[in-house]
């Protein structure tokens, strides 16, 4: 049963019957999305474009691609920074990654990446740790817009400086500056940060696990997700990592009363971190 199941006015019909457009004509299933975050951003669009109602922005994304992709932009979750939580950051470089280095290769997923802000950040923490050639990252998201913008490692000089102080607070150990050089208004990241990690399109809804995998971060991506489908994104994760692998999820977000909870161990409730039971 998904958020859309008990429809209680006109609103919901015209959301729910949005959602269904979407599915039948693009294949992107929204269906057990929290509801509440799906129609703020629905609303959301109907203020930036001039449209009365949802049955318009409907009518309009099905004839209009291009007008779809807006959508789809908004529906993405892309609140995001570099050395989000610094402390997350400085636990994983202090307990974390000492365990990972005794792998000979070690692979890592970002999944649900947004602008690539974290997967960065994962790249330097690993380049000051030793283990960036050692390592291959893969940062997906279902948004091919927002991947192609995590692509290009280009920020705003005004962002960079509160990543600095994040990253400063995250236990850096050198100049943040070296990681990047400025080119008018923007910070654009050394292309060096590139050379292990692959972008790709996946979406945790409807695609399939991300196999070996020794570590996998998705924070701040299940609470838009109805129970149901955190639990399948759940599944997912477990059958991606190998024996031992870890799980870090959003400081909102825990395993605790999900369908897989007994699988895993958990290494810091702090910080939402989770280790795959050896035998599991």
């Amino acid at each position: 049963m998904n958020d859309f199941d008990f429809k209680h006015n006109n609103e919901d019909v015209e959301t729910f019957l949005c959602i269904e457009a979407i599915k039948l004509k693009y294949g992107y299933n929204f269906s057990e999305y929290s509801r509440a975050h799906i129609k703020r951003r629905i609303k959301g669009r109907l203020v930036k474009s001039g449209l009365n109602n949802i049955l318009e922005l409907t009518h309009r994304l099905i004839e209009d691609e291009a007008f779809f992709r807006d959508v789809l932009l908004d529906f993405s979750i892309n609140v995001t920074e570099m050395f989000r939580d610094p402390s997350f950051f400085k636990y994983l470089r202090e307990n974390i990654i000492p365990i990972l280095q005794s792998y000979p290769k070690i692979n890592i997923w970002h999944a649900g990446c947004s602008s690539g802000e974290e997967v960065y950040s994962m790249a330097i923490l690993l380049k000051e740790c030793g283990l960036y050639d050692r390592c291959q990252i893969y940062a997906t998201d279902f948004n091919q817009k927002i991947i192609e913008k995590a692509k290009d490692g280009i920020y705003s000089l005004e962002a960079i400086r509160e990543y600095t102080k994040n990253y400063i607070l995250a236990g850096g150990t050198r100049s943040f500056s070296d990681y990047y050089f400025a080119k008018y208004d923007n910070a654009i990241l050394d292309l060096e940060l590139k050379k292990r990690i692959t972008f790709a399109e996946h979406n945790l809804v409807t695609d399939g696990s991300f196999g070996e995998m020794h570590l996998i971060i998705c924070r701040n991506v299940l609470i838009y997700f109805n129970r149901t489908l955190q639990n399948r994104v759940n599944r997912l994760f477990l059958d991606s990592l190998i024996k031992g692998g870890y799980l870090c999820l959003g400081s909102k977000e825990s395993l605790v009363y999900s369908d897989v909870f007994e699988k895993f161990d958990t290494v810091s409730e702090e910080f939402k971190l989770y280790r795959k039971h050896l035998k599991a």
